[in-house]
């Protein structure tokens, strides 16, 4: 049934001259506005006025069990202002503080009744009232039930007599009392009475007889109820039921003829003893249970069956008592209809219809709601229920009928729904009026979440009509983003908060009648993260709470939100929780702390299936500690060769428990197992007992057999032993078989224990193919691999042909050859051989012999590239084959010549005299010209210390003896940057350069004073006799250089003649030395250490001269040169076969992958080759 009232809020207006002053007051300001309805229940804070609303009350039905203490009449209400309360009993007033054995509840209207004895005069049905000013709640009735202790009445039943045969009942007619009622039927010493078809009780609890046999007479036949929920049992008086046989002859056979006759009479179609009639109907409620029962006499006892008509019975059919109950629970609508019960037997049936109807007691459809509306808005109020009979609704306001015209808008509505079946009741607050936002929630509340995971923000607002809620973080930014969600209740939820997130956040509300504003801030803490970690390191969670805590114990430190556990062990693991706390909140985070170690050691280690050889281990593997087992390793120890010593044996996977393992002959073996994990390798498990194999034959024959030929008739072979273990049993020996390759012959054999063999007067390099094989007292290894090798190689005996030099620029040459025939290497072709060196400078007519260089060429090749060499210079060279005996003879020398080529950078090049307009550069040629030197070309140019520069300046200088230039009319106060080149018939060289700034006057000429010579090994110079305050400049040159600076003694012919006298003595001693050195043989340590002085000890005496040897004039090692610097023709067999001990590595196509040996000529000037000047001033 549905049902609606309006209250309209226009009316109300006009009428407001009739409300109470408390009730304008609530109202605030009237506004003709009529834009909002508030259908939804409300939830107004306390500081508001508002109507009484229950917030707890006693259920619809309370029953005084006799074993309770007391019995609560509950109501508990809200209000503003404290609603009061009152309470009726069966529609009159009651005042529970009227009556002293009561026990009233403060600030509630809750009594308890006690349990005193005598609760009689509490039953009846009450409702609770509570009331404020502005209107009254109600509850629903409640029904207080006191029961009586249930009793049958004393009275004395007379037997009950019938004809065997003949239908029979006895009734229980059980009292009265509190459901459930259980029935049952015993003798008086407590046994049940059977019951079967014929006999059985009906749901009335009667005992029903079919037909009655003589055998059911008996004297006690009692009835029992039972009342489980208070929990007590009663007995009916004893009946007695006398069956009369109708032959009461005593003598069996007699009695068997009359029964026979008897029962002849006795047969009748069925009738039915419950229910009465052909039809009846049932009513009961959804959610019951259906009983239907049908219990009929006859004889031969009916069989009882059951139908629905024009259905099938539901599923949730159940037939019991012996097919006499139908039975359905929780029944709802599907299961109404007609049933048919039909009693059978031989003689005839009898039936029964019921006609089931399912009702329902009233259900909410539409539930009124409390509303909050506007002034001079519209309220609509719907109330609907559904039942079976439909329900009839009432109306109420403040608990009273609602009849006329209502003119209080402010008002608790009831609605009340009831049938037949019960009563549904419910309250409505109808609040009018308009409120400015009123938040509710703390101002300047702290928040902490911890990151990734989520946090509400609360802003709890009341007003009327609803406020906008809006959230601001930091200033005016607006909060935006799928990871933010403001509730209809204001709150703000972040989700998976990120540090971002962090700052101050604002709420602001607002509507037509206000605003109003709150902040709060919110703190971001780091999320610990789980950890796994080896035993014995340290843990290390990071939380960043609130609080800044120190905390030290045993292994565990807290300090700003770092957890530190030293020395993690097994006992560590679980789960450590993180509290982030706050005034207001506090928020949580869990990490889990995994601790990782290598395996427990396996246990109960087991050798079965032995077979010989071979045996099957199995284990319990150990503890993983939270790291999985990867690998178990099986080890063996044995105790003949090395005892005590555990050798790997197997590994297998970490999911495995057992393993086949293959073993070796006549050893004593005993085993362990230890697991593998990521962390490393647990401790092994205790052995095994010890296992015996039988010796066998060798399994396996050597390996890693070498062929090698180190003299040239002898073939030394050597291979790897078996191991001891390998063995097999005892008695090894080898077997070493060995023939010519590609050759008719037999196999030649010899037996050794050692693990070499050499077979002597081989041909020179010839292929062999060898085999080697074990054997012990047991037998012979497999049959051995035939292995090829070499017989010993010899020197090669002939030259490459055909060498030939194409020179490719100045410091590179193309070398050519034909290669050795294979018949003429004696051996595995390793290579060729450049040697090549140097004859003369072409700048010189002297030749002499250079220092040698040799480049290898790898493989069969038949040309290179030679680089790395000297311009303007003769060469000679030569070209060899080596194998791995060593190198063949040399080829026959050819002799080239490299082209012209530029001069290096000059060593020397500075400024020796500025004046106002005039420089004097000087400089020194270069060390090596590298061709014929024409001139030099100098150029200079004006820069003065600014990006952009002078005009390049050049002059020629074709004289290549002049070493000094003296430019003129240069500005002056200028500064100038001078380059000077080298140059020869090919161009010139690389440039040098020198800066310096013209005077602005003329100045005087600078007077250099020269030093006596200084030895060329010492690095210092001490100058004395310097006037203080002075500045001076200091230059170190060669010898040579002093003439250029200062015209002195060198233009003297008495200097000339000194000098020439002092070189020809110095030619004689190096005469003399080279004789010496040259005689082959043995001198003492004293005359080495004189050809070899030590430098550092020499430069200590002024006016000793430092040794000097220059690289080209070094005897070859291997060979020995005459005074002419020719090579003797004897000794050509020694020398430039044997030319140079330094190799070049260079690529197959002849490129040079490395420095050629060797070092480059120098001459005496490249030791004193730079000078240096250097200003410094006196203190």
């Amino acid at each position: 049934m549905n049902t609606e009232i309006s209250v309209f809020c226009r009316a109300m207006r006009m009428r407001s001259s009739k409300w109470s002053p408390g009730l304008a007051l609530l109202m605030g300001v009237v506004t003709s506005i009529c834009a909002f309805t508030l259908t939804a229940a409300i939830d107004i804070p306390l500081e508001v006025e508002q109507l009484p609303t229950i917030t707890e009350a006693s259920p619809g039905s309370m029953i005084a069990f006799p074993f309770d203490e007391s019995f609560p009449m509950t109501c508990k209400a809200k209000g503003n202002p404290e609603p009061e309360f009152r309470w009726t009993k069966d529609g009159e007033d009651f005042d529970p503080y009227q009556d002293p054995r009561l026990i009233k509840e403060d600030n509630s209207g809750t009594f308890v009744i006690p349990n005193t004895g005598n609760l009689t005069e509490y039953q009846g049905t009450y409702r609770c009232y509570a009331t404020n000013k502005l209107g009254t709640a109600i509850t629903e009735e409640i029904e207080f039930i006191v029961p009586h202790v249930p009793k049958f009445p004393k009275e004395k039943i007379d037997p009950i007599e019938v004809e065997e045969g003949q239908p029979v009942i006895l009734e229980c007619n059980p009292p009265k009392g509190i459901p459930p009622l259980q029935i049952y039927w015993m003798t008086i010493d407590l046994r049940h009475i059977e019951q079967d078809d014929r006999v059985s009780m009906g749901l009335n609890g009667d005992l029903f007889f079919s037909n009655a046999l003589w055998k059911d007479s008996r004297r006690d036949y009692c009835c029992f109820a039972a009342f489980p929920r208070i929990r007590t049992i009663v007995q009916k008086t004893a009946m007695s039921l006398i069956v009369k046989s109708r032959n009461s002859s005593s003598s069996n056979t007699d009695y068997f003829n009359s029964f026979l006759k008897a029962n002849s009479i006795l047969k009748r179609k069925p009738s039915l003893l419950v229910p009465s009639g052909v039809k009846s109907e049932t009513r009961l409620v959804k959610g019951e249970t259906l009983q239907l029962e049908c219990i009929a006499e006859g004889f031969p006892t009916p069989k009882i069956e059951w139908v629905k008509i024009d259905h099938r019975l539901p599923d949730k059919v159940s037939i019991e008592n012996h097919g006499k109950l139908l039975t359905i629970h929780h029944v709802d609508e599907e299961d109404s209809g007609k049933y048919r019960c039909k009693a059978k037997n031989i003689h005839g049936e009898a039936v029964h219809n019921f006609d089931v109807s399912v009702e329902e007691p009233p259900r909410w459809v539409t539930e009124p709601e409390s509303q909050l509306s506007m002034i001079g808005s519209d309220v609509h109020i719907k109330c609907s229920a559904s039942g079976t009979p439909p329900p009839t609704i009432q109306w109420m306001v403040n608990g009273k009928p609602l009849e006329g015209t209502f003119t209080h808008p402010n008002a608790v509505y009831q609605c009340e729904a009831s049938n037949r079946h019960g009563t549904l009741l419910a309250n409505a607050n109808i609040m009018i009026m308009n409120q400015p936002p009123m938040i509710l929630t703390e101002n300047g509340l702290e928040y902490s979440a911890v990151q990734g995971k989520g946090v509400v923000m609360h802003c709890k607002v009341f007003s009327s009509p609803p406020s906008t809620v809006t959230w601001l973080v930091n200033g005016p930014g607006s909060v935006e983003g799928p990871r933010f969600t403001v509730h209809e209740n204001g709150s703000l939820e972040i989700h998976n908060a990120e540090k971002e997130d962090v700052g101050q956040y604002t709420c602001d509300t607002e509507n037509t009648e206000g605003k109003s504003a709150i902040t709060a801030v919110l703190e971001i803490y780091q999320t610990p993260k789980d950890l796994q970690v080896p035993v014995g390191s340290t843990a290390h969670f990071s939380c960043l709470s609130v609080l800044s805590a120190f905390f030290s114990h045993d292994r565990y430190l807290i300090e700003d939100g770092m957890l530190q556990i030293v020395n993690v062990s097994h006992r560590d693991q679980g789960m450590y929780k993180c509290v982030a706390r706050t005034p207001v909140d506090l928020d949580t985070a869990s990490a889990v702390l995994i601790v990782l170690d290598v395996p427990d050691a396996p246990e109960d280690l087991v050798l079965s299936e032995r077979k010989g050889r071979s045996v099957k281990l199995k284990w319990i593997p150990g503890k993983d500690h939270n790291s999985s087992i990867t690998d178990f390793i099986i080890e063996y120890e044995e105790s003949q060769w090395e005892p005590g010593n555990w050798n790997e044996l197997q590994r297998v996977p970490g999911n495995h428990d057992s393993a086949v393992l293959k073993l070796y002959g006549h050893v004593d073996y005993r085993f362990r197992v230890s697991g593998v994990n990521a962390i490393g390798r647990g401790r092994p498990s205790e052995p095994t007992e010890r296992y015996k194999t039988p010796p066998s034959a060798p399994d396996k024959n050597p390996e890693n057999i070498k062929i090698e030929g180190h003299l040239p008739h002898e073939l030394d072979i050597n291979w790897e032993p078996l191991s001891p273990i390998e063995h097999n049993g005892p008695g090894l020996e080898y077997k070493v078989s060995y023939k010519r390759q590609d050759v008719e012959e037999d196999w030649q054999e010899h037996v050794v224990k050692r693990h070499s063999f050499v077979v002597k007067n081989t041909p020179t390099f010839v292929p062999y193919e060898i085999q080697i094989q074990a054997r012990n007292y047991q037998g012979w290894a497999p049959e051995p691999k035939v292995v090829t090798g070499y017989s010993g190689e010899d020197f090669p005996s002939a030259a490459p042909d055909d060498v030939a030099v194409e020179v490719m620029n100045n410091s590179l040459v193309k070398v050519s050859w034909t290669p050795v025939h294979k018949d003429k290497l004696h051996g595995h072709l390793g290579g060729y051989r450049i040697n090549w060196w140097k004859l003369r400078s072409l700048l010189d007519s002297k030749k002499t012999h250079g220092e040698k260089h040799t480049l290898t060429v790898p493989g069969e090749r038949n040309h290179a590239v030679v680089p790395g060499l000297t311009p303007f210079t003769e060469y000679s060279l030569m070209v060899m084959t080596f194998n791995g005996r060593g190198s063949g003879p040399g080829s026959h020398p050819v002799t080239f010549k490299t082209p012209e080529g530029v001069p290096e950078k000059n060593p020397v090049f500075r400024v020796k005299d500025v004046q106002k307009h005039t420089v004097t550069l000087t400089w020194a040629p270069p060390t090596e010209t590298n061709g014929v030197l024409t001139g030099y070309k100098l150029e200079y140019q004006l820069i003065n210390n600014t990006e952009e520069v002078g005009v390049l300046q050049l002059v020629n200088i074709s004289n290549p003896g002049t070493t000094a230039w003296t430019l003129r009319d240069l500005e002056p106060v200028s500064r100038y940057k001078f380059y000077l080149r080298s140059c020869t018939r090919a161009g010139c060289g690389p440039q040098v350069s020198d800066e310096t700034t013209t005077t602005p006057e003329a100045s005087k000429s600078v007077n250099w004073k020269i030093s006596e010579r200084i030895n060329i090994c010492k690095n210092f110079r001490i100058i004395e006799g310097l006037a203080p305050g002075t500045v001076f400049s200091v230059s170190s040159m060669t010898n040579s250089w002093v003439k250029n600076i200062h015209g002195g003694i060198s233009t003297q012919g008495w200097f000339i003649g000194l000098m020439c006298a002092v070189a020809l003595l110095t030619l004689i001693v190096l005469i003399a030395c080279f004789v010496n050195r040259n005689k082959g043989g043995k001198y003492s340590v004293k005359e080495k250490e004189d050809l070899h002085p030590d430098l550092e000890s020499q430069g200590m005496h002024d006016d000793t001269f430092c040794e000097y040897s220059d690289n080209d004039e070094k005897p070859l090692k291997g060979s020995q040169h005459s005074l002419s610097g020719q090579i003797k023709a004897e000794d050509s067999g020694d020398s430039l076969v044997d030319y140079g001990d330094e190799d070049v590595q260079f690529n197959e196509d002849g490129s040079f992958i490395g420095e050629y040996a060797g070092r480059k000529e120098k001459r005496v000037l490249s030791v004193l080759s730079s000078s240096s000047t250097y200003q410094f001033t006196m203190a």
